[in-house]
């Protein structure tokens, strides 16, 4: 056991599991033969496996699981006999709960860490809790949960931190049962096949309600722990940080419609090829975004329609990511590339219309959080930095409704939505400590 489970007493009395072994458990779910990497989508075969594997590792540790109307997985620690304030038929006193956790789902040949990882520092850290409320030196006072939120990454219905969305009623559930997956599947559908009721989910205050403070931990997925601000003699970042903020994003649809026709009997002159509009629109947001200080803009994501080798498509979809620090700037930036494509559209004899699939404001986290996870962090890793992140996070989504802070695990590749995305044992088992200790505090 490595020493940094050590901390906060014995554990003698508890059996305790390293974050490396409960991710090693799953280092063959999902695995993308094609890609490389894995590609876990929601309601997949491979994230239920997971969310079957988070279920029987919760029960293991004594913990109540529950899914609730948006599809979120509760696994409870409950306070012993429920706590003072227990209510009828001994149902455990859930409010102002401490909640942590994050994701499993991924995207297309993503890395191993990115979700996961918090999901499994979560579960280690409830281990050290058990064995320090065991040899008394934790007394809570309040519940703990570990939480499991679907489709943070979009990957199958286009829109990110879906289940976090509905559960805080920042996305209108009309319009999220009606996405639909490449299939043509509507989220309603695919959620009720998996045993929700379409007709009840969003926006939940009475599950808000029961949310005191929630912590996320998180791989780091840049460079920011490389940077020689913060390495040392060395060439080594810090184990981890603490979030300050998220950098405020969104993702658009861009449809470009040209004719389809025959690639071979179609002479240049005579097409509309809505291709050749894509690919001059990718080049426009590249220098747009590179024009705008502390911008990123991304097309990662194109689908020629019908898609044959001999065919001129008919249609494009093209989805584009933009991020800026200002919400104001990202708006303007987003309508530029716009304007610029109805400029490249009509040129090529094409359409083309723009839709909003998702946005979200920069978020600061809040401040006297942010001040208390620094002081806990500090006792693992002292001088833990506070880091920006450019990524979207679970935690971001609910700090419009509850308390949330960040946690980041130092990622030395510095690459994220990649095979290439890493995490040192070292770095992970100083994560976990520091979330017990996070936790243990907040308790």
């Amino acid at each position: 056991m490595p020493a940094a489970f050590l901390a906060g007493g014995s554990i003698d009395r508890v059996n305790t599991t390293s974050v490396v072994s409960l991710l090693s458990a799953i280092e063959d779910t999902g695995r993308d033969t094609r890609r490389g990497g894995y590609s876990r989508p929601v309601y997949s075969s491979a994230e239920l496996q997971l969310r079957e594997w988070f279920t029987a590792e919760a029960a293991r540790r004594g913990l109540a699981v529950e899914t609730d109307r948006n599809g979120i997985l509760w696994a409870w620690w409950d306070l012993p006999d429920g706590g003072a304030s227990a209510g009828p038929a001994g149902v455990p006193d859930r409010r102002g709960a401490l909640v942590t956790g994050s994701h499993l789902d991924s995207v297309p040949g993503g890395g191993a860490f990115d979700g996961p990882l918090g999901v499994a520092s979560a579960l280690a850290a409830v281990d050290l809790l058990r064995a320090r409320e065991a040899d008394g030196s934790l007394v809570r006072n309040r519940a703990l949960a570990v939480a499991v939120f679907p489709e943070e990454e979009g990957p199958r219905f286009g829109v990110a931190c879906l289940g976090s969305r509905l559960l805080a009623g920042t996305i209108d559930p009309r319009k999220a049962l009606a996405l639909r997956d490449a299939d043509g599947n509507t989220f309603a559908d695919v959620s009720r096949a998996h045993g929700l009721d379409p007709d009840t989910m969003g926006r939940d205050d009475a599950v808000l309600r029961t949310i005191g403070d929630f912590v996320e931990l998180h791989v780091e997925q840049g460079q920011g722990l490389n940077t020689e601000e913060f390495t040392d003699a060395a060439g080594r970042g810090p184990a981890l940080a603490v979030g300050g903020s998220i950098l405020g994003h969104g993702r658009w649809r861009f449809s470009i419609t040209g004719q389809g026709n025959h690639a071979g009997t179609t002479l240049m002159t005579d097409r509309a090829d809505p291709m050749v509009a894509a690919a001059q629109l990718i080049v426009a947001v590249r220098q747009s975004a590179s024009a705008q200080p502390g911008a990123r803009a991304t097309v990662g994501r194109l689908e020629p329609v019908p898609g044959g080798t001999n065919v001129i498509a008919s249609r494009v979809e093209l989805w584009l990511d933009v991020r800026h620090p200002e919400d104001a700037v990202t708006a303007a930036l987003v309508e530029k590339i716009h304007g610029q494509a109805q400029k490249i559209a009509a040129f090529e004899g094409c359409t083309v219309h723009m839709t909003e699939e998702s946005s979200f404001g920069t978020v600061h986290f809040d401040p006297a959080l942010q001040r208390s996870l620094e002081q806990s962090v500090a006792r693992t890793v002292p001088g833990a930095p506070v880091l920006a992140t450019g990524a979207g996070h679970d935690a971001g989504v609910l700090a419009a409704r509850v308390p949330t802070g960040m946690l980041f695990v130092r990622n030395p590749s510095g690459i994220s939505h990649s095979p290439e995305e890493y995490v040192e044992n070292d770095d992970a088992d100083a994560g976990v400590a520091a979330l017990a200790d996070v936790l243990e505090d907040l308790l």
